[in-house]
């Protein structure tokens, strides 16, 4: 499995473009990347809140393919960010519901999970926001970035292509057979 890579400067939301994508399009498997996003969504209707840096992708696939359930692989989509995150900061790291990533009690990553139907087909959206190198200031909910735990800046292009990695490895034990 290997997903198309679509990269943009500037979107409204990946998770909007990828929506987009999907119904104009026949992509079985897409990331969507930007370097800005001028209305990232969060969970239940909140904002992403975006700064120049940070990291903004969505992934989509089409949901036919696997042999999972939507819950399993909504876990499993957490632990392939998870993963990716573990590779740079190797101390704990944890799950706050629905789908934050949290270190040191402050949050690093949301995760967007959300599904559109294309004709018989049902696809998920997995939008991810990782706060590389400046995280935003939330009343009651503290935040950190990745560059201020690893005291080092990584560039965001290496992070872009580990999460897509790790994403096609782990995914592919999902499908099933004739999609192999």
């Amino acid at each position: 499995m290997k997903f198309k890579v679509f990269r943009f400067n500037k979107v409204k939301s990946t998770n909007n473009t990828a929506i987009r994508i999907i119904k104009n399009y026949n992509h079985e498997y897409g990331m969507i990347l930007s370097n800005s996003q001028i209305n990232g969504r969060g969970q239940y209707g909140k904002k992403w809140i975006s700064y120049n840096g940070n990291l903004f992708v969505s992934f989509f696939y089409n949901l036919k393919n696997f042999n999972i359930s939507l819950n399993k692989l909504t876990k499993v989509n957490c632990l392939i960010v998870k993963k990716c995150i573990s590779d740079y900061y190797k101390s704990k790291i944890y799950f706050k519901s629905p789908n934050d990533l949290m270190i040191k009690k402050k949050k690093i990553c949301g995760i967007l999970q959300e599904t559109v139907n294309k004709l018989n087909n049902k696809y998920l959206i997995v939008g991810i926001g990782i706060n590389l190198v400046k995280s935003p200031v939330i009343k009651n909910y503290p935040t950190t970035h990745l560059s201020q735990l690893i005291n080092k800046k990584i560039p965001k292009k290496k992070i872009e292509i580990k999460l897509k990695k790790i994403f096609e490895n782990n995914l592919k034990k999902f499908l099933r057979k004739k999609y192999i």
